[in-house]
């Protein structure tokens, strides 16, 4: 999760200066304090609404308790906003700014957390629903899968193996464990979203390389998803006896004097 959230952000910002023409007008060294600032900025940033929403949230009472939830929900877009009219990361933002929240001991904190989760399911529906409308079949031809299948080949058996290895430096693992994350390193909607970018920027030739990484993410995730269990079992780096996530949630039933108690164990 951490991965995801930096790497998601600082990906966006260097898309976002290369599509708009700003890597190629800039040196290396502008180019570098660009992305820096623009992350610290939105850290800090995340960091004052995160901490600030969560010091004034403990402190009102709003008159219902399905506010809390949309409370937390703007904090998260006051923090985007915010990095945003300063030109900083707001996708750093509001990440770190969740992080914060969500482990902050809020009021009616188990709302909270479903209708996160419920809006986060409409998010991704919706993410996909315009990818799909922006991708058109007649496009993808033969040339385009080649391309495709050369970049996924290059990706899981060149640059993933290298740059898990590259990160094993810091932290030492055995080989199978390596060579498990090597292959594990599914594609989800995040590279798509990014190759939109360069769409709305009107890069040259942006359909094609739309069209290469959305057909690169759906035969990497075919590819290595459903295999996942068979090469954690061949490499022999499967931990059943380790506890996994557990939710609990409890709901008072007054009128027959009892509670509702339930456990999900993942």
């Amino acid at each position: 999760e951490a991965e995801s959230g930096f790497n998601d952000a600082a990906t966006v910002v260097l898309v976002t200066l290369i599509s708009s023409g700003a890597a190629t007008e800039h040196g290396p060294l502008v180019l570098i304090g660009i992305i820096v600032f623009e992350l610290a900025a939105g850290v800090l940033i995340g960091l004052g609404a995160g901490f600030g929403g969560a010091w004034i949230m403990r402190r009102v009472a709003l008159p219902a308790s399905g506010l809390y939830p949309i409370a937390v929900l703007s904090l998260a877009m006051l923090g985007y906003g915010v990095a945003a009219a300063v030109h900083a990361s707001g996708f750093a933002a509001v990440y770190v700014a969740a992080l914060v929240l969500g482990n902050s001991a809020l009021p009616h904190r188990s709302v909270t957390r479903g209708f996160s989760e419920g809006l986060a399911w409409l998010a991704q529906i919706g993410l996909f629903v315009m990818l799909g409308l922006l991708l058109s079949p007649s496009r993808i031809d033969v040339e385009t899968l080649a391309m495709a299948l050369v970049a996924g080949l290059i990706l899981t058996a060149v640059a993933r193996p290298l740059s898990v290895l590259a990160s094993s430096l810091v932290q030492r693992m055995s080989w199978q464990e390596l060579t498990f994350i090597s292959w594990a390193g599914l594609r989800g909607a995040v590279p798509i979203v990014l190759a939109t970018i360069p769409l709305a920027a009107e890069v040259d030739q942006a359909d094609l390389l739309f069209d290469i990484v959305f057909v690169l993410v759906v035969i990497d995730t075919v590819l290595t998803g459903p295999t996942l269990p068979w090469v954690a079992k061949v490499l022999h780096v499967p931990r059943r006896s380790e506890p996994r996530d557990i939710e609990l949630e409890a709901a008072p039933l007054e009128r027959v004097a009892a509670d509702m108690l339930q456990i999900a164990i993942s």
